[in-house]
């Protein structure tokens, strides 16, 4: 491979064995995104057998959860043990936790199979790209990362589809024993693939080194853990405490982050409706949380309330990834001049979608259901690459990579947050009694009406994203 050329030469890679590496290293991602979105198709029978319909919302939230505190850990960890042996463990960890899940008889026990392999999953993805920085040469970081996007687009529609067949040809346990066996091959092949100093040495400890945010993640995990203890049984007093100190609990870790200029997470004041940066992290924020009650609850609604199969679900959620993967490619060179129009666009998109799910879902119309996935999908994928474009370049010239790398970040949070409030909200319109056809009819209605003012907040925020996009951030 010539070092001077800015291009990867595939052939070269292949000869040298760093393909296969480079292909080793991206299961990771595809095991993390696929299991990730996987779980909501397996869920109708997964409540089936287990029960703890109440419980649902947790499946999301407690994954999200162990994968951002492990992903904040995996880099710092490099430092003090090799690649290599980092690897075979987040691997060992996602694979125990899927193993956790298939044998699990009740849903308390299947959620802690669901911890312990978001903290294996976010692991394996903050590592993949490590290990590019530390196995690859500079000049073709761009294409691989971008090979690595590719391969969790895939991996993240395609992961319903694998849950409903599965389910379908065997059962909802071996949707997880898979994982099982793949994490572990995976965990065992780290020692054959992953040679060489760079894999098998630890970085040498600077002196400089950032300190870890223990207490802002413990604030953030704690933070979720409480929103969503406040939908498992819902008492007036109680839901409300709780809710309340979940809330609280939120504003804490971002109060905490910015009080480490060293470790910080996000961008200065990222809530600050006066800036563009302000402005994109609330649409960020505001769309993630909104939109995560198709992804948790819709295959167990349209199987309950219209007999609908798992596959035909299965294939309408990742419709809605294959849309944000097809739209955003299709707009990836628009001219600036439309990018006004395509944030604000995606974002009127992305409301209509969760406000069409409030009627389409309970009166079970499947080709309003597919429209509404496509909206919602299609949304994100034009509005999102330009609102990552415009919240890096209104950053702060210091605070550039920690808003690039911002944007995913609080959208794992919102998802975290969405799928804990999804709960307070299925359970107070019905399903604390149980799942029954009546209950799931009033679910379906309030569940995605609920998140139409959230929604409204967000392309509020887009407008305001871009039309002071080009002005500096307020001192």
């Amino acid at each position: 491979m010539n070092a001077g050329t800015n291009r990867a030469d595939w052939r070269a890679l292949w000869a040298s064995g760093d393909l296969a590496r480079f292909m080793f290293i991206c299961l990771g991602i595809m095991l993390h995104a696929t299991n990730e979105t996987m779980v909501a198709t397996v869920m109708p029978a997964m409540v089936g057998e287990l029960s703890g319909v109440e419980l649902v919302g947790w499946s999301l939230a407690i994954y999200e959860v162990g994968a951002i505190v492990a992903g904040a850990a995996a880099g710092r960890l490099i430092t003090y043990v090799p690649l290599r042996s980092n690897m075979a463990v987040a691997a060992l960890l996602y694979a125990a936790g899927a193993a956790v899940c298939a044998m699990a008889h009740t849903m308390p026990l299947f959620l802690a199979g669901r911890l312990v392999e978001g903290l294996g999953g976010g692991a394996l993805v903050a590592l993949a790209f490590v290990s590019v920085e530390r196995l690859f040469p500079r000049n073709i970081w761009p294409q691989l990362f971008g090979v690595m996007s590719a391969i969790w687009g895939v991996a993240a529609f395609s992961g319903p589809l694998v849950g409903a067949l599965i389910t379908q040809l065997v059962s909802w346990r071996w949707a997880f024993g898979v994982f099982f066996f793949l994490g572990g091959g995976m965990a065992l092949a780290c020692f054959a693939v992953l040679r060489g100093p760079a894999a098998t040495r630890r970085q040498a400890i600077s002196d400089a080194l950032p300190p870890f945010p223990f207490v802002a993640l413990a604030a953030l995990a704690a933070s979720v853990v409480m929103i969503a203890l406040a939908g498992v049984r819902i008492e007036m007093l109680r839901s409300t405490i709780l809710l309340v100190a979940g809330l609280a609990g939120l504003a804490l870790f971002f109060v905490l982050d910015a009080r480490k200029p060293l470790s910080r997470l996000f961008p200065r004041r990222p809530f600050d409706r006066r800036t563009p940066v302000g402005n994109g992290m609330i649409m960020v924020a505001t769309f993630s949380v909104a939109t995560c009650s198709f992804a948790v609850y819709g295959p167990l609604l349209l199987t309950s309330l219209h007999g609908i199969s798992l596959l035909t679900a299965g294939y309408i959620i990742a419709a809605e990834s294959i849309a944000w993967s097809i739209l955003s490619i299709l707009v990836a060179n628009a001219p600036p001049r439309h990018e006004r129009l395509i944030i604000v666009g995606g974002a009127a998109m992305i409301a209509a979608g969760i406000a069409g799910f409030a009627h389409a879902v309970p009166a079970g119309s499947i080709a309003l259901i597919l429209l509404c996935a496509l909206l919602q999908g299609g949304g994100f994928g034009i509005a999102w690459p330009f609102v990552t474009r415009v919240i890096v370049a209104a950053a702060d010239p210091g605070d550039s990579t920690i808003a690039s790398s911002a944007v995913p970040t609080m959208q794992r949070i919102g998802y975290a947050v969405g799928a804990a409030s999804c709960g307070i909200i299925a359970n107070a319109a019905g399903f604390s009694e149980g799942l029954s056809g009546q209950t799931a009819q009033n679910v379906a209605t309030w569940l995605f009406l609920a998140y139409v003012p959230l929604a409204l907040v967000g392309v509020l925020a887009a407008v305001r994203l871009t039309a002071g996009a080009s002005r500096p951030a307020v001192a």
